[in-house]
């Protein structure tokens, strides 16, 4: 008896080919699923696939995408999608086309992995949750292919990959947690899923600590070093404000902090 083969798997063609190529296309792809939502109120699969072949290379950061002129996955090249989504869409509608979106790109092992590697804003607890969900279910398929991120000569598994995006955010909701990355992320988004916005600051609070460490190129460190300082400023943020951060996701945390350190500068 012949064993089972498991199904191809297929990412959205406009992703494969030259720079000029993926963008052109997906601007494209944009301007179409905006008139498919407008027609319909729900997105189609995208118009054409192409498989994607056990250790292929998915370059998700431009900065590992030198344009020598060959074809290529250029999978950041995607957000260049809304450029064209919101075309003719209504702009009080424009909140729940952009949720459904989510929700639809979610629901495949491309859009879990864009929404993952880069998410859009805002960045909550909530959302991030999910997203990273999403990833996790499709966990299977996608550690099969490799990806380059800092450089495209540095090819990262998917667990290298998130490890380097997260890291900070797994150790500040599950200081300690499991070694393997796929496990702590498991459990990052347990515990981020039904999180108080205690917890969420006191998250924030740890990635923040970390950063004003490292980062040399903020000014003020002693100040924003202080973690009574630091929990004042978050507590005195607009809920909105807050919650776009409150995952604990360093990138938003490090503008959050380059902000108040620009503040800080001009008093």
């Amino acid at each position: 008896m012949n064993a089972e083969r498991s199904p191809a798997l297929e990412f959205p063609a406009m992703l494969f080919g030259t720079k000029a190529t993926t963008r052109r296309k997906v601007s494209a792809e944009g301007h179409w699923w905006a008139r498919q939502y407008l027609e319909t109120g729900a997105f189609p699969q995208p118009r054409q696939m192409r498989q994607v072949l056990p250790g292929e290379v998915l370059v998700m950061h431009s900065g590992a995408d030198f344009d020598t002129g060959d074809p290529r996955w250029r999978m950041h090249v995607f957000v260049e999608v809304f450029m064209g989504l919101d075309e003719g869409v209504p702009e009080e509608e424009l909140p729940r086309m952009r949720d459904a979106f989510e929700s639809f790109c979610l629901s495949t092992p491309w859009g879990a992995l864009d929404h993952a590697v880069s998410p859009p804003p805002p960045q909550s607890a909530e959302r991030m949750a999910n997203r990273l969900a999403s990833v996790l279910r499709f966990w299977e398929v996608l550690q099969s292919l490799r990806y380059a991120f800092w450089s495209f000569d540095q090819k990262y598994t998917l667990e290298e990959l998130m490890d380097d995006i997260y890291r900070r955010t797994l150790e500040a909701w599950c200081p300690g947690g499991p070694a393997p990355v796929r496990e702590h992320l498991a459990l990052t988004v347990e515990r981020m899923a039904r999180a108080t916005r205690e917890e969420c600051l006191e998250a924030v609070l740890r990635v923040m600590s970390g950063i004003v460490e490292v980062d040399t190129d903020i000014k003020h460190r002693e100040v924003l070093g202080d973690p009574d300082f630091l929990r004042e400023r978050l507590s005195a943020l607009p809920p909105r404000k807050f919650e776009a951060l409150s995952s604990a996701y360093k990138y938003a945390v490090a503008t959050q902090l380059s902000d108040w350190d620009r503040k800080l500068e001009r008093h």
